[in-house]
């Protein structure tokens, strides 16, 4: 009765709390984490520390329940009865098929979830899957690994190409290179296995090498992707008006690639700039393959300007989890904790989509404040485990998609939506020059007010 008693409480309370850890027991299931360990881990095999120990420590570390791994190893160590050595030997010798898997895998599951849940939002195009792709390389990390402390220049652990599913809102998958001076093109032969007919590739320049584009479009796949440097390509027309945007006017032109032999008509699509971006370009130019029927230059425009969902999926995980963490200098620890912030990012978003079809898409998908969702979270996670024994979660473990769509709805229901919306915040105003008295470089705050208040 008393355990009844105070999961209703905390479901009336902290609802998106019980949801983000229901997810989480749903996704982190000791067996089948290291069952998917088993099938991709190459050379790292499992003594006395299963992976799904390390997923469930780093889970703390990244959604900022524990403020590094050595205070969520001391949490941890009586159940995890291994040394802080061996935690840190796994982590660091966790491969980059085995990271790259847990996404891919969260995404799977969360799917399933979002779609049986009607939680997902219209195609772009019709009739096209839109599949949004961007690198990202980790940030430096500190010096402690001894080949690093001789050298003054910043470590980089790692880069990633990341896939997002815009109308899921998930980062559906990712590829992992050690070496952080790689260019991300060593990673586009990975990329094309996953490549699927009537799949949309948006993507920035650095995907705009001819070899891409041309397996993109052998694979009957469409992409719009802005034009990278001055590729070979011969005009088969002058430029033509065709509209405008908020961001400047719009121009088209069909044109021809020439690759190994082979020839491939397509439309260049300018966007002339009423203001240059922050790298100083007046212009951008998108190179895409779908037929203007299927979007005009207008339209095309608009959706590579729309590519900007995945910059902010990289803001929000660098704001709200703990996914670079400096002190993980070995390249596959600081890319699986990537990773992991990648999956909490995938538990939010079905969190958020669960609350679009309970309180609205159109309020929650311009006023949820991530912030403020995993503030909550932080805030209530330690008491919730305590109040709350573990024999509840195995409800959550073994739940089937229906079961656990409906659980999430249910607890959205219960969330009063304005605790968790953004503060709107008044345009700022030109501060007037500071008063600089060079004889006086000490003030009283209290004289100040009493004179403003004695002024008329």
């Amino acid at each position: 009765m008393i355990t009844s008693t105070v999961i209703e409480r905390f479901a009336q309370e902290s609802p998106t709390s019980m949801m983000v850890q229901g997810l989480m027991e749903h996704l982190f299931g000791e067996q089948g984490l290291n069952e998917l360990f088993e099938r991709h881990a190459q050379q790292q095999y499992t003594r006395e520390l299963l992976f799904s120990q390390v997923v469930d420590l780093m889970s703390l570390v990244v959604c900022g329940i524990e403020p590094s791994v050595n205070a969520a190893y001391r949490r941890k160590a009586e159940a995890l009865k291994v040394s802080r050595t061996a935690v840190y030997d796994k982590l660091n010798g966790i491969e980059p098929d085995v990271s790259s898997a847990l996404v891919r895998n969260s995404a799977q599951q969360l799917r399933a979830c979002i779609q049986q849940m009607r939680g997902e939002s219209a195609e772009w195009v019709p009739g096209y899957r839109v599949r949004i792709l961007d690198g990202n390389c980790l940030a430096g990390t500190d010096h402690r690994l001894e080949v690093l402390r001789p050298h003054a220049a910043k470590a980089l652990p790692g880069k990633s190409l990341v896939v997002l599913e815009p109308a899921l809102q998930l980062v559906t998958d990712i590829f992992l290179c050690l070496d952080g001076h790689a260019q991300e093109r060593s990673l586009f032969s990975q990329v094309l296995k996953i490549v699927e007919p009537n799949d949309l590739w948006i993507a920035d320049r650095n995907m705009g090498s001819l070899k891409f584009l041309f397996a993109l479009d052998q694979a009957k796949a469409a992409f719009v992707i802005r034009q990278h440097g001055t590729p070979a390509w011969e005009a088969m027309d002058e430029l033509k008006a065709m509209g405008k945007t908020e961001t400047g006017e719009v121009f088209e032109q069909p044109i021809r690639l020439q690759y190994e032999g082979q020839n491939l008509e397509l439309r260049r699509i300018v966007v002339r700039l009423y203001q240059p971006t922050r790298d100083g370009d007046s212009e951008i130019a998108v190179l895409t393959n779908l037929d203007k029927s299927v979007a005009d230059a207008v339209a095309v425009a608009e959706l590579y300007r729309r590519r900007w969902s995945i910059e902010t999926l990289f803001q929000v995980v660098t704001d709200n989890f703990e996914g670079e963490i400096q002190t993980l200098g070995y390249p596959p620890a600081a890319l699986f904790s990537f990773c992991m912030a990648l999956v909490a990012y995938n538990l939010l978003a079905t969190v958020k989509a669960a609350l679009k079809v309970v309180h609205g898409a159109g309020k929650v998908e311009a006023a949820l404040s991530w912030y403020y969702l995993v503030e909550e979270v932080q805030a209530t996670y330690r008491g919730m485990m305590i109040a709350i024994e573990p024999q509840y979660w195995q409800f959550w473990q073994s739940a089937s998609t229906p079961v656990l769509a409906q659980r999430l709805l249910d607890l959205a229901a219960q969330v009063n939506l304005k605790t968790f919306l953004k503060q709107p915040r008044a345009p700022k105003k030109k501060k007037p020059p500071l008063i600089v008295d060079r004889k006086h470089r000490h003030l009283s705050t209290q004289r100040l007010i009493n004179q403003q208040n004695e002024s008329p």
